[in-house]
C-alpha cells in the first residue's frame, strides 16, 4: 500500500510539473522596449537625466524599458538608421531623413519650437548676416539641426552668404569662441543660449533667427504596437502635468509636451538641408 501511494504521488507530482511547464511556455516574458536618446550631453549626464524619466514611464505604464545611451553621435545615428530603438528622443531631421526606410512615428515634443540663431560679439562690427560672407563661423557640429543645418541653409539660400564653418563640439564652446573673438559669429539655439551664465551672454548679441520647426520628438518605431505607442504618449503627457514629472522633463530641457506627427516635421523637406548634411565618416 505504501509503495502504491508513493507511485501515485510521484505520478501526481509529474503531472503538476508538466502542467506548470506547459503553462510557462504559454506565458511569454513581457517585452522590454529599448529607449534611445540622442547624445545631447556627455554620457553620464545623459544617463542621469533620462534614467528617472524612463523609470517614471515604467511606473505609469507597467511596461519595461531599457535606456540606451551612446558615447558618440555617430554610434547613435548608425543605430537609429538601422531601426534599433523601439522608442527614441531624436533630432527632428533624423525623423524626416529616415521616413522612407524606418518611418519612426513622432509622439510628443516640447511646445517651444526649435530655431537656430546667429550670435556675434555685442561690441563687434558685424550686425547683419550679410557681413559674414567669407568669415569663419563656429558651429557645434556639422549635423546639429537648429544650430548648424538650419543656420547654414538660411545663410546660403536666403542671404546668399558663404561662410567657413568651424566645428567646436558643443554649444557652450560656440559661444565662447565668439566671445573670445575666435570666430566672427556662431550658430546656436535659443534654449542653449539662455543656459549660459550672465557674464557670457552679456557679451553676445543675436543678429538672426531661423525659421522655426517642431522640437526634438519622442518617437516610436512602427513595429511597436499602436496601443503601446498610445499608452506611452498618454504617460508622457501625464508626467508633464505632475510637479515631479515637470522637474524631470525640464532637465532635457522640455517645458511643455504637445502631440506631434510626421506631418509637423515634413516642412523641412523643402529647406534643402540635405545639401549641408555630412555622412558619418565625413563629420569633424
Amino acid at each position: 500500500m505504501n509503495r502504491m501511494c508513493v507511485v501515485v504521488l510521484a505520478g501526481l507530482w509529474m503531472t503538476v510539473a508538466a502542467q506548470a511547464s506547459a503553462s510557462g511556455r504559454e506565458t511569454p516574458a513581457a517585452p522590454v522596449y529599448s529607449f534611445g536618446v540622442v547624445p545631447q550631453f556627455e554620457q553620464r549626464k545623459l544617463y542621469s537625466t533620462w534614467k528617472p524619466i524612463v523609470d517614471d514611464l515604467e511606473k505609469r505604464t507597467g511596461l519595461r524599458f531599457n535606456l540606451v545611451t551612446t558615447l558618440r553621435i555617430q554610434d547613435f545615428e548608425k543605430a537609429f538608421s538601422q531601426g534599433e530603438f523601439d522608442f527614441v528622443y531624436v533630432n527632428p531631421y533624423h525623423v524626416v531623413q529616415l521616413h522612407d526606410t524606418q518611418a519612426y512615428v513622432p509622439l510628443a515634443a516640447d511646445q517651444i519650437p526649435l530655431r537656430g540663431i546667429l550670435v556675434v560679439r555685442r561690441d563687434g562690427p558685424i550686425k547683419t548676416p550679410a557681413k559674414l560672407d567669407g568669415k569663419t563661423v563656429a558651429f557645434p557640429s556639422a549635423n546639429a539641426l537648429g544650430s548648424s543645418l538650419m543656420v547654414r541653409s538660411d545663410l546660403d539660400q536666403i542671404h546668399h552668404v558663404k561662410v567657413e564653418p568651424l566645428y567646436v563640439k558643443t554649444h557652450s564652446s560656440v559661444y565662447l569662441h565668439v566671445a573670445k573673438d575666435l570666430a566672427a559669429a556662431g550658430g546656436g539655439v535659443e534654449k542653449t543660449l539662455q543656459e549660459q551664465d550672465d557674464a557670457l551672454r552679456s557679451q553676445l548679441q543675436v543678429i538672426y533667427t531661423t525659421r522655426p520647426c517642431p522640437s526634438h520628438p519622442i518617437a516610436a518605431h512602427p513595429r511597436v504596437p499602436p496601443a503601446v505607442r498610445e499608452e506611452v504618449r498618454k504617460a508622457l503627457f501625464a508626467m508633464g502635468e505632475s510637479r515631479e514629472g515637470k522637474d524631470l522633463l525640464r532637465k532635457v530641457p522640455i517645458r511643455q509636451l504637445v502631440p506631434v506627427s510626421y506631418g509637423d516635421y515634413a516642412v523641412m523637406l523643402g529647406w534643402g538641408l540635405d545639401r549641408y548634411w555630412q555622412a558619418l565618416d565625413e563629420k569633424d
